[in-house]
């Protein structure tokens, strides 16, 4: 007979042996697996009235587990990459927990055999040159949060990095004179410095003669002098864009995020003829492969592609099936 296991220890050690003892995982990954365990724990609670704390690792199982994923997605309205990043979170644990309940190895396996949901991988989207100039000019030079939003808004589309890297931006992580480089320790807690162009440059120099607020030396701090959030900066962007649509009517039928900038300066390199390796270092991507999504964004270079072929001199004629099964076939 299969003893009794309490998920709480067990749950407990993963996070502070597996995560952060041995994986040494970062802050954000820690933050995503914490809110799947969360919404998970809430979801059992409700559906099998016991509290988190006095569940048994028996009681979440495969069923239990496809009836959580389909709840965020159906009843929550997450998306399906959402959906599959909290099943992501739950295959660690269930990795975790195969060495260290052996006992439970039937239960573990059915929970690993759950498959990810395939979807619809739609084009990225970016700004065009007009579209970046009009939200580079949409804050109020005149207000404190307008020269920090468009010094943030110039960073982001520059160097290309990700949301959480640029709310942890610090004054000694970027370097203005000889070299001129932005720091951060990305993904995998690897560093990777990202080189400034002339004109960022101009507008931090500009920002750093801001009388600095609070004590963390935030490179772009809210009004209080702590690190902005990851709302307040998809909120400051959403504003800007709303901004700049008027003058810039292209970018009304545009929804755009902090990654939508980060796709953006992907796409200015790309389309400079930089190759994709070093793309992708300058993103921090794990692989080269990561940056394939790039080439099948743009229409415009399909067309260049296209321009550069010879043209087919083709004539057109209706296939008909000499089979009545072919035939049968191609109705379908």
């Amino acid at each position: 007979m299969t003893p009794h296991t309490s998920l709480a220890p067990l749950l407990e050690r993963f996070f502070t042996e597996r995560l952060l003892h041995q994986r040494q995982a970062s802050p954000h990954t820690i933050a995503s697996y914490r809110d799947t365990f969360r919404l998970l724990l809430k979801f059992a609670h409700e559906r099998l009235h016991t509290p988190p704390a006095r569940l048994s690792f028996e009681a979440v199982d495969a069923p239990l587990i496809g009836a959580f994923l389909d709840h965020i997605e159906n009843t929550r309205g997450v998306s399906v990459r959402s959906r599959n990043l909290r099943l992501t979170a739950l295959h660690s644990f269930f990795r975790y927990a195969a060495f260290e309940t052996p006992a439970h190895a039937a239960q573990i396996q059915r929970v690993l055999a759950i498959p990810s949901k395939r979807f619809t991988r739609r084009q990225i989207a970016f700004l065009t040159r007009p579209e970046v100039d009009a939200l580079l000019a949409a804050p109020d030079p005149r207000t404190w949060f307008g020269r920090r939003d468009h010094a943030l808004l110039l960073v982001a589309v520059q160097t290309g990095l990700r949301l959480s890297e640029l709310t942890a931006l610090t004054r000694n992580d970027v370097t203005v004179g000889t070299g001129a480089h932005v720091r951060v320790i990305g993904k995998g807690r690897k560093e990777r410095c990202t080189p400034l162009a002339k004109p960022t440059i101009a507008v931090l120099k500009a920002w750093w003669r801001e009388p600095p607020r609070g004590g963390e030396q935030v490179l772009f701090p809210t009004a209080r002098g702590t690190r902005l959030s990851a709302d307040a900066v998809e909120d400051l962007v959403a504003k800007h864009r709303t901004a700049a649509a008027k003058v810039c009517p292209s970018l009304q039928h545009k929804r755009i995020t902090t990654h939508g900038l980060r796709h953006t300066s992907a796409m200015e390199l790309l389309q400079a003829g930089v190759d994709r390796s070093v793309i992708a270092l300058w993103l921090g991507h794990e692989s080269v492969e990561t940056t394939q999504i790039y080439l099948e964004a743009t229409l415009a270079m399909k067309e260049r592609a296209l321009a550069k072929t010879t043209p087919l001199n083709g004539r057109f004629s209706r296939y008909r099936p000499g089979d009545e099964l072919l035939g049968f076939l191609n109705s379908l």
